[in-house]
C-alpha cells in the first residue's frame, strides 16, 4: 500500500487544499492588519466609517469562507486520514496530529469570533471585545498551522507568501503603536514585544522545523505516508 502511495502523485484535492490554505491566509492576514490598525478610525468623506467597517467584515468572512473549503478538500483527499472532527477537535488527529491541531485551534477561534460579531448588537460591548481579542490569537496559531502540516512549506512561493504575511501584520502592529506614543505605552510595549518574541520565534524554529530535514517523520506523518510525503514535499521543491 505505501509503494502505491509513494508511486502516485498528488491529487486535484492535494492542490486545492493547499491553494485555499494560502488564500485563507492571506485574507486572514488582511483581515488582522485592518483590525490592527483599527482602519476605522481612518475614516474620511471619501471613505466613511461604515465602509471601512463593511470591508474589514467582509474580508474576514470571506477569510472564513476560504478556510472552510480548505477543510472540506482536505477531508476528500484521500492521500491521510483527515475527518471533519479533526478540524474542530484539536490534536486528535492521526496525520501530524500538533500542527493539525493548531489549525482546529485558530479555526474554532475564528468561528467564535464571527458569530460574537453577527450577534454583537445582542451582546455587551466588554464581552464581544474580548471574544474579538481571539482573532490575534488565532493569525500565528495559522501560521505555524500552515508551516508545519504543509507538506511542501519549504517552496518559495509559499515561503515569499508567508512572509509577506508577517511583514504585512508587523507594519500594521507599529502604525498602532506609533501613532499616539507614547499613551498607553505599557500596551503598546506588549505589543512591540509580542510581536518581536513572535518573529524571533519563526525564525529560530524554521530552519530547525519545516525547513529541516526529516520534517515528514519528525512531524507526525503516520509511516505508511511517509514515501508519499517525501513526494509531495520533492514536488512542492521543484515548483521554486
Amino acid at each position: 500500500m505505501s509503494a502505491l502511495l509513494a508511486s502516485a502523485g498528488p491529487s486535484a484535492y492535494w492542490y486545492l487544499t493547499r491553494s485555499t490554505g494560502a488564500v485563507a491566509l492571506l485574507l486572514l492576514t488582511l483581515s488582522i492588519a485592518l483590525g490592527v490598525v483599527d482602519v476605522e478610525r481612518w475614516s474620511t468623506t471619501r471613505w466613511p466609517r461604515f465602509v471601512l467597517d463593511s470591508l474589514h467584515r467582509n474580508v474576514s468572512l470571506l477569510a472564513l469562507a476560504f478556510l472552510v473549503l480548505h477543510i472540506l478538500t482536505s477531508v476528500l483527499d484521500s492521500f491521510a486520514s483527515i475527518s471533519i472532527a479533526d478540524a474542530f477537535v484539536p490534536f486528535i488527529g492521526s496525520y501530524r496530529p500538533f500542527w493539525l491541531g493548531l489549525g482546529a485551534v485558530s479555526f474554532d477561534l475564528i468561528v467564535a469570533v464571527i458569530l460574537t460579531s453577527l450577534l454583537r448588537t445582542r451582546m455587551g460591548y466588554s464581552s464581544w471585545r474580548a471574544v474579538h481579542w481571539l482573532t490575534y490569537a488565532s493569525w500565528p496559531i495559522a501560521l505555524v498551522h500552515g508551516f508545519g502540516t504543509g507538506s511542501d512549506a519549504n517552496s518559495t512561493w509559499l515561503l515569499a507568501l508567508s512572509i509577506a504575511c508577517i511583514a504585512l501584520v508587523v507594519a500594521a502592529v507599529l502604525t498602532r503603536v506609533l501613532v499616539g506614543w507614547p499613551a498607553d505605552i505599557r500596551w503598546r510595549g506588549a505589543a512591540l514585544a509580542g510581536t518581536g518574541a513572535f518573529g524571533l520565534f519563526i525564525v529560530l524554529w524554521l530552519p530547525q522545523g519545516p525547513l529541516g530535514s526529516e520534517w515528514a517523520r519528525r512531524s507526525g506523518t503516520p509511516a505508511a505516508l511517509l514515501p508519499h510525503a517525501h513526494a509531495h514535499a520533492s514536488i512542492g521543491g521543484a515548483q521554486r
